[in-house]
């Protein structure tokens, strides 16, 4: 018994010791391929009462569409679905018009090329993902329709990925084709950096098209895309959250009124 006695105080010593470094330390080190936490970014659909910001969302379609859309599909989005970010018919069936679309059979038993419908979902950059791998030296880019609801920290990730590449530190060793992004799991990327730097996209509403300014403008489009219904979901919630109120109080009105004569 003396000797349990012994080792249990020398196991709560180093327990002692071992929380009293994590605490001087301000938590345990990160390994050396280890990715940092996204930060905390303010986006205007955060929060009970948030909502999206159409402008931003509007310029963050304008990236995608002029630099993500060469690798990555949005295969779940209609072209008709940007409507609901304030685009007028015309501009939705003059963006649709764009591209080709490969429809089919016709009379002749022939499949041919038309102009895109607003109607018609987004069009791949590749036709299958093996063609996918081999333009991109075997890595498959991620459909990013839901991206934002597929990634742990969401929106934040997406933001903190898109701005997080840089030379790696002294030290670091990094593979052949891939490059140093510190939030990603590892470090080490196969997606080079897409937004290179300030005046990559012109935006036509004149904001200036910082790496900051479109990775956010980006992430909001692709947060709306993923969850086009958050707006009006929230807004059931304030509505069913103020109804309970009303009843709550009704009921324990009541409630006092019926038992007020019994003591």
């Amino acid at each position: 018994m003396a000797v349990l006695r012994s080792r249990l105080r020398r196991a709560f010593g180093v327990a002692l010791f071992a929380g009293g470094l994590v605490l001087a330390g301000g938590g345990p080190a990160l390994a050396a391929g280890e990715a940092l936490p996204p930060p905390d970014t303010k986006f205007s659909f955060d929060g009970l009462f948030g909502t999206f910001d159409r402008a931003s969302a509007q310029r963050g379609f304008q990236v995608y569409k002029e630099v993500c859309s060469n690798c990555h599909s949005m295969r779940l989005l209609s072209y008709r679905n940007l409507r609901e970010l304030g685009l007028s018919d015309a501009e939705v069936r003059a963006i649709a018009a764009t591209v080709e679309v490969s429809d089919g059979p016709n009379d002749d038993g022939q499949m041919f090329e038309r102009p895109g419908r607003p109607s018609d979902r987004f069009r791949s950059p590749f036709t299958n993902e093996k063609a996918a791998r081999a333009a991109n030296q075997g890595a498959l880019p991620p459909d990013l329709s839901v991206i934002t609801k597929a990634r742990e920290g969401g929106a934040d990730y997406i933001h903190a990925l898109l701005t997080g590449y840089s030379d790696p530190p002294e030290g670091f060793q990094m593979m052949d084709g891939l490059n140093y992004n510190k939030y990603f799991a590892g470090r080490q990327i196969a997606m080079a950096a897409p937004l290179a730097g300030e005046g990559q996209v012109e935006f036509k509403d004149g904001t200036t098209a910082t790496v900051e300014q479109m990775s956010r403008d980006v992430t909001t489009f692709l947060a709306w895309a993923a969850e086009p219904e958050l707006e009006s979901r929230k807004q059931m919630g304030v509505r069913i959250i103020l109804f309970l109120t009303v009843l709550g109080g009704l009921t324990y009105a009541v409630k006092r009124k019926i038992w007020s004569d019994v003591h």
